[in-house]
């Protein structure tokens, strides 16, 4: 398949996915569903239109793809992936790259994430038969073997193995990070209710969801706590209640100074990463005090939102954090250009 024909099967294929009840699809959610509570159908199907909207449109993918003149037919490469599962389909962006480039895919999934992926290429093969040859999902206990490049997604742990044991190959490797609000205070009652997204979106386990706000000296919570109340129904999550009332009990007995509005519990911390139904606040004193804050932990940041005009950063609209597009790549790097250099 050369370029034209992959970018027309993955158009028609975007175009497929459903947007109301289809027993197929259903049955592959609820089983990833059984497989990790996590991945409500709701959350499911959430990730699946964002990929379909912003991923899989035949103008987007064109106009991408126009900025990498040396994409054409299929190479004799291979890209080993190790994918995440905090999210569903954690992973897709990485896959997309190396099938747009023309690069086979030798696909190590999440324990958390074995079904949604191999689905979807199964789709894929159906509409483009050729596009099989560009896939091989490698056994949960296998070992990955003759590939050219890595891309490996993981913990700040699993991060230091994957830098040592595939130190020898081309390799993109990802670590932990957390996203940002900046608040100043005027934000209205609509914007705050997109940030709710930005916070609860996926259980906020995504490294795009907001974990961490920056507001200014003195700044009124109230406002805040009752637009986040909204997303109240987080909690007859079983998991995320049990996450939230242990951070209640711990933070009570542990005499730690909280926010708490019945579904998520604000603590005053200068971490970026926050416990699952918490999240951290951070008070700044005018620009250049927000700017300082901000500019020494830009490695750990993957976005960030809000109104307020930073040199650091440009922070996105509320709401928009879990809707990346084509060309925002995880932690700032081109995989694409990483692809055309294998």
């Amino acid at each position: 398949m050369n370029v034209a024909e992959r970018l027309e099967a993955l158009a028609e294929w975007g175009a497929e996915w459903p947007r109301e009840a289809d027993a197929e699809w259903d049955s592959v959610i609820q089983q990833a569903y059984a497989d990790n509570p996590w991945f409500t159908p709701e959350n499911t199907r959430r990730a699946m239109r964002a990929i379909a909207d912003q991923f899989l449109d035949a103008g987007k993918l064109r106009a991408w793809l126009d900025q990498y003149p040396w994409v054409n037919g299929p190479s004799n490469k291979t890209v080993a992936l190790v994918m995440a599962g905090n999210i569903p389909l954690a992973g897709f962006h990485d896959w997309l790259c190396v099938f747009a480039a023309g690069h086979r895919a030798l696909v190590k999934l999440s324990d958390k994430d074995k079904v949604l992926l191999p689905f979807l290429v199964k789709k894929l093969g159906n509409i483009a038969f050729e596009s099989w040859a560009f896939t091989e999902f490698v056994q949960e206990h296998a070992h990955l073997r003759d590939f050219d490049a890595i891309i490996a997604t993981g913990s700040n742990n699993s991060a230091r193995y994957f830098e040592q044991y595939f130190a020898k190959y081309p390799h993109i490797i990802r670590r932990n990070r957390n996203s940002i609000a900046v608040l100043d205070g005027a934000e209205t009652e609509a914007d705050l209710l997109a940030l709710g997204r930005d916070v609860f979106s996926y259980f906020g386990l995504g490294c795009r969801n907001v974990s961490k706000l920056y507001v200014p000296a003195g700044y009124d919570f109230e406002p805040l706590l009752e637009s986040l109340h909204q997303y109240r129904d987080m909690v007859l999550h079983n998991k995320y209640k049990n996450n939230f009332d242990y951070q209640f009990t711990l933070f009570l007995m542990n005499n730690i100074p909280f926010r708490n509005n019945g579904c998520i519990l604000l603590r005053e911390d200068t971490a970026l990463p926050a416990r699952i139904a918490t999240l951290h606040y951070e008070y700044y004193d005018g620009p250049e005090d927000l700017e300082a804050r901000i500019s020494g932990l830009l490695s750990g940041i993957q976005c960030g939102v809000g109104k307020v005009p930073l040199n650091s950063m440009t922070l996105l609209p509320f709401g928009t954090t879990q809707l990346p597009g084509l060309n925002d790549y995880a932690d700032g790097v081109d995989v694409m250009a990483f692809m055309g250099g294998i």
